[in-house]
């Protein structure tokens, strides 16, 4: 097995809700630390989302693990952002049984 190209530099990213000062709550996206990444593009589909058709394309974003106690290791419901993409994380695992690396399988979802 070939070592990863982590060659893309992505932002991990945590949903947080503040207050929006009228007894609600508002979305933004707390910045939990950088990494760098491989990224392949897997299979992608349209979807109807809102009135809008959608592009969703499935992603494996690899790179270097992190103790799964750590707040650097990505999770489910977490995303990437980079190169003004997002990438929705749908699930987490270890490469291979060696636990050098981490596959985070992700959507990207774009307005057609």
């Amino acid at each position: 097995m070939s070592r990863p190209q982590l060659n893309r530099h992505l932002m991990l990213e945590q949903e947080t809700q503040v207050p929006d000062g009228a007894g609600g709550f508002l979305r933004e996206w707390q910045v939990l630390g950088a990494h760098w990444g491989e990224i392949k593009a897997g299979s992608g589909r349209e979807a109807a989302g809102a009135g809008t058709p959608l592009s969703r394309t499935s992603y494996r974003i690899t790179l270097r693990a992190a103790p799964i106690s750590s707040d650097a290791r990505p999770k489910a419901g977490q995303r990437f952002r980079g190169h003004g993409r997002v990438y929705a994380i749908q699930a987490v695992a270890e490469m291979d049984a060696t636990g050098r690396y981490l596959i985070c399988h992700a959507i990207e979802e774009t307005v057609t």
